[in-house]
This record gives structure tokens, C-alpha cells and sequence, in this order.
């Protein structure tokens, strides 16, 4: 126990700058604000997914801060670059705690980001609250300082498997991914859906991150002839690989990407090449105003972040922010991380205008449904 507190008390003093020496236990509230810290890729080959993930928050937080905040205190988020890259990500963190000196982080985008990150903020007990990644490590086993919006990149692999084997009836199936924790995380997740219907991958093939190199990558898996490739990937070189695929010789495979390839942005470097290509989401259709909360995203997009096109990213992180502020209004005790935390164990099933998340002691995940649509005419439409 010793030990664990001198190493905390060490990588404390590492992470603040120098001249600071003051407690940060409760950093980022006082009487007037909640100050909130977001590392997630704005420039660089990711940079839609980062973008899309802040304009939701945003456009949430705005909504709240001008009807007063949450019990008289506004909401302040800061967003830093990190361009996909775990480095910058931890100089990023390092920032929001030391400098910035905010009260937990929000809506940090990648796996290989997170996991360079997650270890710092666990030590401190800085909630990580909504990182857009479904990557299992931080959800088994159950981690105390995370709380999880989306559905996993298992159960996302799980829904495509489903959808291709048992109802398609394919069997020869590869998977191109990125080479590194993020890549590994979905490789993993649809060997593991596969191995449940006594399958296995035809091939696999692999990019290095914030790359477009796919060309060997491809040339592996064109060996295989799938029927289907399943794809792990950031939406540049996955538009890459399709269009690649298309023109040497796999115009008649089925391509399928996980919700992390950034929808909108995948159809817009495919363009007229994108027809048929699924993927898969982790919530609801943005455009389906039955559904009372896409309608409020709709008109509150549409109000602060006017230049904002709607898609599903964006949609995530407008359902975040509307969750963390309903978990701080929930909390009535003094605002504390644990205490946030606390609150939001003891909300069960929580319904978001439309949208239900379920929450307990043993279960830090919010969702687990998974969506399936497709592109045709430059346009994704769900799949029945």
C-alpha cells in the first residue's frame, strides 16, 4: 500500500509543472464552473472523428451553459490536439491536469491514445468519462475511474458477424486493421465471433496508423478471395483499401467497417465507390427525429454549431454531454469524482429522452446495442 501511494504521490509531482505544488484533488469546480479536458485528434488522417466527437459536446454543453449551467455552474471544455498519437496524447493530459487542472477528461478519441493515457489518470483517480473506443481493456475487468458510453468493439464485431454469417452465409472472411492496440482490439473481437460459428479468417492484412500505406496489406488478403473483409481502421486508408480492392480484382467482396472508421467522413473519401459498404454503429440513427432526442440534437446542432454537419459521431458526443450533465445534477452531494462516480452507479437504467443507458456497481457501460447500415448514393440507411 505504501508503495502504491509513493508511486502516485511520484507520477503527481511528474505530471504538474514546475512552480506547482498545490492539491488537485477536486480540481476544476468552483462556484461558478466545471472545467472538463478532451484530447482527440483535430488535424491529421483522424481528424473527422475527432472534430465531429467535440462539435456534439459542444453543441450540448452550449445548451446548458446558456440556461444557467448545472445548480449555477457552466460547463468548460477544453480541447486539445493530440493528431491520433498516443505521445501528444499523454503531453495533452499532462496539460489538463497540471495546467488546465480540470476535474476529469471526456471524449478522448482512439484506443491507442487511451491506453497511452488510461494508466496516468487511474493512478490520480481522474475519471475517464466516454472515450471513443470499444476496446475491452477498459471495460474487463470493470475499471472504477471509467465510465463507458458506447457498446465494445467485441459486440460490434459480434453484430457484423452475425449479419454475415448467419443471415449472408459467408464464410470466407478477412480482416484488414491497423497495426496497433486499436487494430488488435477489433482483429481480436471478430477472431472471437468467428471461433463461436466454428470459423476462421481467410486472411488478414495490416496499415501502420496515421499512414496510408494498404497496398501489401491488400495484396495479403487478395490471395484469400473473401467473400467479406472486416475492417479496423481510420476512415483514409480504409477508403483507400476499398477503392484499391474495387479495382484489382474484389469488386465483388462485401467490405464492413466498425463504428470508429467515422461514417460520414468514409463516405466522403469513397464517394461514388462507397456503394454497399457497411458499417456498424453504436447508436441510433442521427437523422430519425421519431426518436425525441435526435430531434433535439438536430435543432441544437443546428443552433450552436451551425457549420456542423449531422452524423453519428457527432451524435455520440452530444448523447455524452447530455448524460455528464445529468449525472452532475443527480449527484446531491458535494461534486466530487467519487461522487459523480457514486451517482452514477446508483442510476440503473436512465432514459435520455429516447435513448436508454444502464448503469450499476458491476456495470460501467452504458449501452450495448449495435446498429447496422449501409452506404448507397452517398447516403448511409440502416439495415433492417
Amino acid at each position: 500500500m505504501f508503495v502504491k501511494k509513493l508511486s502516485a504521490i511520484l507520477l503527481l509531482l511528474f505530471f504538474l509543472p514546475a512552480g506547482h505544488s498545490e492539491s488537485y484533488a477536486e480540481n476544476g469546480i468552483t462556484d461558478t464552473e466545471i472545467i472538463i479536458g478532451q484530447s482527440c485528434a483535430l488535424t491529421g488522417p483522424a481528424q473527422a472523428i475527432g472534430i465531429s466527437m467535440k462539435e456534439g459536446l459542444t453543441a450540448y454543453f452550449e445548451k446548458i451553459n446558456q440556461a444557467g449551467g448545472i445548480k449555477g455552474r457552466t460547463i468548460r471544455l477544453i480541447s486539445l490536439d493530440d493528431g491520433y498519437e498516443p505521445e501528444k496524447a499523454i503531453t495533452n493530459t499532462r496539460q489538463l491536469i497540471g495546467n488546465d487542472k480540470v476535474f476529469l477528461t471526456i471524449g478522448y478519441v482512439g484506443t491507442p491514445t487511451s491506453k497511452a493515457v488510461f494508466p496516468i489518470l487511474d493512478e490520480l483517480n481522474i475519471p475517464f468519462f466516454a472515450p471513443f473506443t470499444g476496446a475491452e481493456f477498459l471495460r474487463n475487468p470493470l475499471k472504477k475511474n471509467v465510465i463507458n458510453i458506447r457498446a465494445s468493439y467485441y459486440q460490434e464485431m459480434e453484430k457484423l458477424a452475425q449479419y454475415l454469417v448467419d443471415i449472408l452465409h459467408k464464410t470466407k472472411i478477412a480482416c484488414f486493421f491497423q497495426n496497433d492496440d486499436y487494430g488488435q482490439a477489433g482483429l481480436l473481437g471478430i477472431q472471437l465471433a468467428l471461433k463461436k460459428r466454428s470459423l476462421e479468417l481467410m486472411a488478414t492484412g495490416t496499415y501502420e496508423r496515421n499512414s496510408m500505406a494498404v497496398k501489401s496489406g491488400f495484396l495479403k488478403i487478395r490471395k484469400a478471395d473473401p467473400e467479406a473483409v472486416v475492417m479496423v481502421g481510420a476512415y483514409q486508408p480504409c477508403a483507400e483499401f476499398i477503392k484499391i480492392a474495387k479495382a484489382h480484382g474484389l469488386e465483388d467482396t462485401l467490405f464492413c467497417n466498425i463504428s470508429f472508421v467515422g461514417t460520414q467522413a468514409l463516405i466522403n473519401e469513397l464517394g461514388e465507390q462507397g456503394n454497399g459498404t457497411i458499417i456498424s454503429q453504436v447508436v441510433q440513427y442521427p437523422w430519425d427525429e421519431s426518436i425525441p432526442v435526435v430531434k433535439e440534437f438536430i435543432k441544437d446542432m443546428a443552433q450552436f454549431i451551425p457549420e456542423a454537419k449531422i452524423n453519428f459521431i457527432s451524435f455520440e458526443g452530444y448523447i455524452t454531454a447530455k448524460f455528464f450533465c445529468t449525472a452532475l445534477a443527480k449527484t446531491d452531494t458535494t461534486l466530487t469524482r467519487s461522487n459523480l462516480i457514486a451517482a452514477i452507479e446508483a442510476m440503473g437504467t436512465i432514459d435520455l429522452d429516447g435513448i436508454k443507458l444502464t448503469f450499476g456497481k458491476d456495470d460501467h457501460q452504458g449501452m450495448d446495442d449495435v446498429f447496422l447500415t449501409v452506404i448507397k448514393d452517398g447516403k448511409t440507411q440502416p439495415i433492417e
